[in-house]
């Protein structure tokens, strides 16, 4: 359902979400070359499905990138960063728009963290090379990052979707403030 205001409880659970992505971006160690997998983008698929509204999507991947970029142990990793969530975020809301529902875990999931792992590498790749090979990264950081992006993302939307639908139900049932005349 779009609407046509942007909803202030929309708004502020992204931020929550995001925030909490942003917490486990910073506490997860580095791996290879400095690179570690990207717990963010758990949260902003999360953002992305719930809300349904591409400008608070759009707004989860530009502080999602900038958040991520304040934490990055990958050398000369903030802008890539930056890139990477952008260009995922822009390729998750196709995904959300062509693919049916009962599918947007697996397909989020897996594509969306490979493009982003691929987007981040290729952009480091182009600005500044990279700590070790191209193949070695994708094999060592992001499929790994790939499979647990999915399972979190299976455990994580179903919970996050109920509670969203809950708290819908509960809005549309409160009767609006009367008018003071």
């Amino acid at each position: 359902m779009r609407r046509a205001e942007l909803s202030i409880r929309d708004f502020v659970l992204a931020s929550l979400l995001v925030g909490v992505g942003f917490v486990l971006h910073a506490v997860f160690p580095g791996i290879l070359g400095g690179m570690k997998p990207d717990f963010a983008l758990i949260m902003l698929f999360l953002v992305i499905i719930l809300m349904e509204d591409p400008r608070i999507a759009i707004m989860g991947g530009v502080v999602t990138g900038i958040l991520t970029a304040l934490t990055t142990s990958f050398p000369a990793g903030q802008i890539p960063n930056i890139v990477d969530k952008l260009v995922t975020t822009a390729f998750v809301l196709g995904a959300v728009k062509l693919v049916p529902k009962q599918f947007y875990i697996p397909v989020i999931g897996i594509l969306g963290t490979l493009v982003s792992g691929s987007v981040f590498l290729g952009t480091a790749l182009v600005l500044t090379g990279l700590p070790a090979s191209f193949l070695s990264l994708m094999i060592a950081v992001v499929l790994p990052a790939i499979v647990i992006n999915t399972i979190a993302l299976g455990v994580l939307y179903p919970l996050a979707n109920k509670l969203y639908q809950i708290q819908e139900e509960r809005l549309a049932n409160v009767a609006p403030p009367q008018s003071i005349k």
